[in-house]
């Protein structure tokens, strides 16, 4: 067998696991950080300081729910992109 063979396998999966490490970190950090935005616009339900009413909190619910489904397409097709604006 030729070396050369073994040391581009071995690369390749050195590569592939400083690919995954990058993933995980940056997921993991990412997602808190979604969670913590997720919370910031929760704290706009508290009455006594926001007047807001039932079809704003839809179109808010909409577009996060929106966005979690282009994630989810994103995620698991290639290549696809959706686009999701906002706007009360």
């Amino acid at each position: 067998m030729d070396g050369s063979i073994g040391l581009a396998e071995e690369k390749s999966r050195a590569s592939s696991r400083d690919k995954r490490a990058k993933f995980v970190d940056l997921a993991e950090s990412r997602t808190v950080n979604a969670i913590r935005a997720i919370r910031v616009i929760g704290k706009l339900g508290n009455r006594a300081h926001y007047e807001y009413d039932e079809s704003d909190v839809k179109k808010i619910v909409a577009a996060l729910n929106k966005e979690i489904e282009a994630l989810k397409v994103r995620m698991t097709d290639k290549g696809t992109k959706i686009a999701v604006d906002f706007k009360l």
